[in-house]
């Protein structure tokens, strides 16, 4: 079952008379249960697919349907409630609170949802153990290494049970070891069902991903997409 479909998805940033093409006219369809690598060099046009996907941008023209969603289509209040509850975002530089322990971190998704207190600390507790940190439940994130810090990242993106999560860099900032310990965490999330989305400049990561998809001046570059042997020249 397709669970993304983007339909001539384009956005243009303009500055006076210039002009970027940052996506240009992109066709996308991603299927439920799907593990995702989007690759390319700097100024492909990954971080504006990623802002599209994610319903923090919107586009110049086309439509973006997630779960028969027209999320562009929703006022700004039911779009926030759409990423609340079909998304989980993943980021390279975690954006953790400093202050506030893995635990609460990864709870922080949930201060809006109305489930009771008790609720919220176990559900935190369960996606925590889920990755590997059940002992790590009363750290600061100064107290994590990063890899533990990237594993809360994951929690925190995991604890609404989204549908969709979308990943950002996440092992960008990380030694080989741990990276690997990351993707092996998200491929077994994979394994589960889980629709992963992840925007990656190393070319080791696609052997993990079912497809992979280049882009380069805001297009797929069919050339090499698709392909799970590593693309030296796009990264």
């Amino acid at each position: 079952m397709v669970l993304i479909e983007m339909k001539q998805l384009t956005k243009h940033f303009t500055n006076g008379a210039d002009c970027v093409i940052a996506l240009d006219s992109l066709d996308l369809s991603v299927e439920e249960g799907e593990f995702l690598g989007v690759m390319g060099p700097s100024g492909s046009g990954k971080s504006t697919f990623l802002a599209l996907l994610g319903g923090l941008s919107r586009p110049t023209t086309g439509q973006l349907v997630i779960d028969g969603i027209d999320v562009y289509q929703l006022g700004q209040e039911k779009l926030a409630d759409f990423r609340r509850e079909y998304l989980g975002f993943i980021f390279q530089s975690h954006n953790l609170v400093p202050f506030l322990t893995a635990h609460e971190n990864v709870m922080l998704p949930l201060t809006v949802t109305g489930r009771k207190s008790s609720e919220k600390r176990e559900m935190a507790e369960a996606v925590l153990e889920k990755v590997g940190l059940k002992d790590r439940l009363l750290h600061l994130p100064q107290q994590l290494s990063g890899g533990e810090q990237e594993r809360v990242a994951i929690a925190r993106a995991l604890v609404n049970n989204p549908p969709l999560i979308l990943a950002d860099e996440p092992t960008g900032s990380l030694d080989s070891r741990t990276s690997d310990q990351i993707m092996e965490l998200l491929n077994g999330l994979h394994g589960a069902g889980q629709t992963i989305v992840m925007v990656t400049h190393n070319r080791e990561n696609r052997r993990w991903f079912d497809r992979t998809i280049a882009l380069k001046d805001g297009r797929i570059d069919p050339d090499h997409s698709d392909r799970r042997q590593p693309l030296a020249e796009v990264v």
